[in-house]
């Protein structure tokens, strides 16, 4: 199995990208995180988030590799739902997500289930001197996708049986939404999305997914219209010169560090938007950290970056024979393009502002992680595929 990785370039070209990734995001985490007249107590290293972006970077390269040396049909529903991890693991994001709603509505976990940014997104779990936070939606956002992949295949042409197939795996995935959309708009739209996408691609008839799209907009709808604040942020973005002092803070300081950075930027660890004038700096919006201090060839870098992965993977999706392999490829690749996209969109100022982070390139120990073993099972989808192509010829 290692072995057939090995001997795939795509596969090899891909890993590269990916850890490029993350080396540059971990550099600029860093750099983000610099705060002046602030001593960094090593006692307490966990505590940081520059720090703790060193500590995930080499934990995501091996869960990465770790991965890729685990057949990825193991993943599919050929030999059940009993023996397939996936379904656990869905199941157990889905007690998570039921957690944080209920501490929404009915405090009861206290410090189990933190209130960070006014929203319940995160679950803090004791480790010893430190506490690790998980955000469940993303786990359920990885684990929605690979089971719709699976249900596709399993489903094969039958998934164009309106009620018997498609219905079902539509009212699986608006349970998952339907838990995180409450707390978290941006990853409840992204799986709809990603889910109507690998519908699409799997053969659903195209006028199937017309009946639920009115449902579903009425739903989006009313989630932004019931909650204030999205309201209000969708209507400063359509005003974007008003409000800059408030609502609009956070695009306007990120077009002025990008607009600073000019072609070649500042250079590396002389931005000044960092020092508490870019909120999210080490988050969602680092990638305007990056354009102020390597200007507008290093965004050009990122962006190209993520144009290459998208290029390998349409190869990885085109070379697999197996019919499950071709699915979650394709899902996996859209998984991270479409967030890549939404987060620079953010940044430029082209979406209203949302939290979905830069795949790889984002301060977050859950995204990263997940995201590093989802492309460990698209290297191993590479590997077979350029093993069974050098069996064929």
């Amino acid at each position: 199995m290692i072995h057939s990785i090995r001997n795939s370039p795509v596969a090899e070209s891909i890993a590269m990208i990916v850890v490029l990734l993350m080396a540059i995001g971990t550099v600029f985490v860093f750099s983000a995180g610099a705060n002046l007249g602030f001593e960094i107590d090593l006692k307490r290293f966990y505590n940081y988030t520059s720090l703790r972006q060193i500590l995930f970077f080499p934990l995501a390269c091996l869960i990465m590799y770790t991965a890729s040396c685990f057949d990825y049909r193991r993943f599919s529903l050929e030999k059940g739902w009993r023996r397939n991890p996936i379904v656990y693991l869905l199941a157990l994001s889905i007690v998570l997500l039921i957690i944080v709603l209920i501490q929404k509505f009915h405090p009861i976990f206290g410090g189990f289930v933190p209130l960070i940014h006014n929203h319940y997104r995160w679950i803090n779990i004791p480790a010893g001197a430190f506490t690790i936070s998980f955000q469940p939606s993303e786990l359920a956002k990885w684990m929605t996708v690979f089971l719709v992949a699976a249900l596709c295949d399993k489903f094969g042409n039958d998934i164009k049986l309106f009620w018997k197939r498609f219905v079902p795996v539509c009212l699986l995935v608006g349970a998952v939404v339907g838990l995180i959309i409450v707390e978290d708009f941006g990853t409840a739209a992204l799986i709809s999305l990603l889910a109507f996408l690998m519908l699409i691609i799997a053969g659903v008839k195209l006028w199937h997914i017309l009946p639920p799209l009115p449902i579903a907009s009425t739903a989006f709808f009313l989630a932004v219209w019931l909650v204030p604040a999205r309201l209000v942020r969708i209507t400063a973005f359509l005003h974007p010169e008003k409000w800059t002092d408030s609502i609009n803070y956070q695009p306007s300081q990120s077009l002025i560090a990008l607009g600073s950075g000019g072609l070649l930027g500042k250079g590396l660890g002389r931005g000044i938007c960092k020092y508490d004038h870019l909120p999210e700096d080490t988050t969602d919006f680092i990638f305007a950290i990056i354009g102020e201090e390597l200007g507008f060839a290093g965004n050009a870098v990122i962006i190209l970056l993520f144009l290459l992965f998208v290029i390998l993977g349409i190869i990885v999706v085109r070379r697999c024979k197996n019919s499950f392999g071709r699915l979650l490829a394709s899902g996996i690749i859209l998984t991270i393009a479409i967030q890549a996209a939404i987060n620079i969109g953010v940044v430029t100022v082209v979406l209203p502002t949302k939290g979905i982070p830069l795949p790889f390139v984002s301060a977050g120990g859950t995204s990263m992680l997940l995201s590093a073993a989802a492309v460990g099972v698209l290297l191993n989808i590479a590997g077979q595929s350029t093993n069974e192509i050098g069996q064929i010829e």
